[in-house]
């Protein structure tokens, strides 16, 4: 059975971070070990919100303590996303070590959530840097979105060819693979949102219909959903395939049903059997 560590924030009510990620994991036959950044009552996107930031130290002690229990040769691979502190972020650096040391086939997949188109950067300061500096350089797989892959590649991105050449730029510092999420571009007559994916051999990309509202936790459902995919080895291809048939089935359920949060528990079977099939042609 495939295992992954997902170190990541947690909300109680409604899904961000771990809690957008665990259960379609789950769903998707994949044993998860959550280890929390942050357990708050609820995302911030509300603007309120409660619960502790979980200090750099407990979120180490949490991860020793799986390593204790001499688990970590099972782990396939790490997954994180938000990282409300740089200490946070070291101590990601050191579980991604220790796994890898565990089991030298695991990989790190990397979600670097740090801000958006419209909204500009959103991270603490100091978190931007921490990605561009020292994750990138150490992660296999990274999912950034549009803006996330302008800020870590220093490129301007207009064009799909803007796109391909940052998403290399990046797999030149570190990664093998890069999937680029959210990406519109000048040249996009119709209303569509597209996603890339990038390794050494292949590029494809899949465009689906633009719905057009923000989404709170689509990112991590997006990530974990790719990396499930690649781990089960479906290829380039089909993981990118799978996973915007997957998000796009989540997101038009959440949108005609006007819920604030996306519908996972309700709309579950997207997970597994999506109703609607894009497919990803080759871009070069």
């Amino acid at each position: 059975m495939t295992t992954i560590l997902s170190i990541q924030s947690a909300v109680a009510y409604g899904h961000a971070g771990n809690s957008s990620a665990v259960f379609p994991l789950q769903r998707l036959g994949v044993e998860v070990w959550p280890v929390h950044t942050v357990t708050f009552s609820n995302h911030t996107g509300y603007g309120a919100w409660r619960g502790p930031l979980i200090p750099a130290s407990d979120v180490r002690e949490v991860i020793l303590g799986i390593d204790d229990r001499e688990v970590l040769t099972q782990c396939d691979a790490v997954l994180t996303g938000y990282q409300g502190a740089p200490e946070v972020g070291q101590v990601i650096l050191e579980a991604v070590e220790l796994v890898k040391n565990r089991n030298p086939k695991a990989v790190y997949c990397c979600d670097p959530v740090m801000g958006d188109v419209g909204r500009g950067f959103y991270a603490r300061p100091g978190i931007p840097e921490f990605f561009r500096d020292h994750v990138v350089p150490v992660a296999d797989i990274l999912s950034p979105n549009l803006f996330e892959l302008e800020f870590l590649a220093g490129a301007t991105v207009k064009t799909m060819d803007d796109v391909l050449a940052a998403a290399h730029t990046l797999r030149a510092r570190g990664p093998k693979t890069v999937l680029v999420t959210s990406v519109v571009v000048e040249s996009d007559q119709e209303q569509v949102m597209r996603m890339v994916a990038v390794d050494g051999n292949e590029a494809w990309q899949v465009e689906t219909p633009m719905i057009d509202r923000a989404f709170t936790g689509s990112g991590d459902l997006t990530t974990a959903t790719f990396l499930a995919h690649l781990l089960a080895g479906d290829g380039l291809k089909r993981s990118l395939e799978m996973t915007a048939d997957t998000v796009y089935g989540i997101l038009k359920a959440t949108h005609d049903a006007g819920s604030a949060e996306l519908l996972l528990v309700q709309a579950q079977d997207e997970l597994v059997a999506p109703t609607n099939k894009f497919e990803a042609i080759p871009t070069t």
